[in-house]
């Protein structure tokens, strides 16, 4: 657990940190809330690529999050070197992400601390979480659908874990 305020803390990582990463972040934060565990797990998010830095997510994505009740009010930001102290998981969105951020991790044990997100499906036979971006309304639903599983499969995993 983080030694900041003895909570257990995940950063989801996405390629610009305006789809993917949070909407995970918001989805996971809502389970947490939902569970009564905001005093013991913390998320936030960030991407790889720092030219988004400081907007909201895409439109499509805060649409597609809100009509299934998630607000997602996170600005965008890039991945810092100290994240890696910091966050007790980091959670990567693709093969990609979770390559640079294991080139970029600071140390041998950084890089114990990156998982990608599809390791926490269960029910779907997917690999990675796809970038919405360029897929249309369909593909946003779908990415959500697969964060939902992802996110709630994670929480359980680190309750379980920690002993939380």
């Amino acid at each position: 657990m983080s030694e900041v305020n003895n909570k257990y803390k995940v950063l989801f990582v996405c390629l610009g940190n305006i789809c993917r990463s949070p909407a995970a972040q918001g989805i996971f934060e809502h389970i947490v809330r939902e569970n009564g565990m905001t005093e013991k797990i913390a998320a936030d998010s960030a991407g790889l690529y720092g030219g988004h830095a400081g907007q909201h997510p895409d439109r499509r994505m805060r649409t597609a999050a809100l009509y299934r009740g998630y607000g997602l009010t996170h600005s965008a930001r890039q991945v810092r070197g100290y994240d890696f102290n910091d966050f007790d998981l980091i959670v990567a969105m693709d093969d990609q992400n979770y390559e640079d951020l294991m080139h970029i991790a600071p140390s041998v044990e950084a890089t114990h601390k990156i998982r990608r997100m599809a390791e926490y499906l269960t029910t779907h036979k997917i690999s990675y979480i796809p970038d919405p971006y360029y897929m249309g309304v369909e593909g946003f639903g779908l990415v959500l659908d697969l964060l939902e599983e992802g996110c709630q499969n994670l929480f359980d995993s680190i309750v379980k874990a920690e002993s939380l």
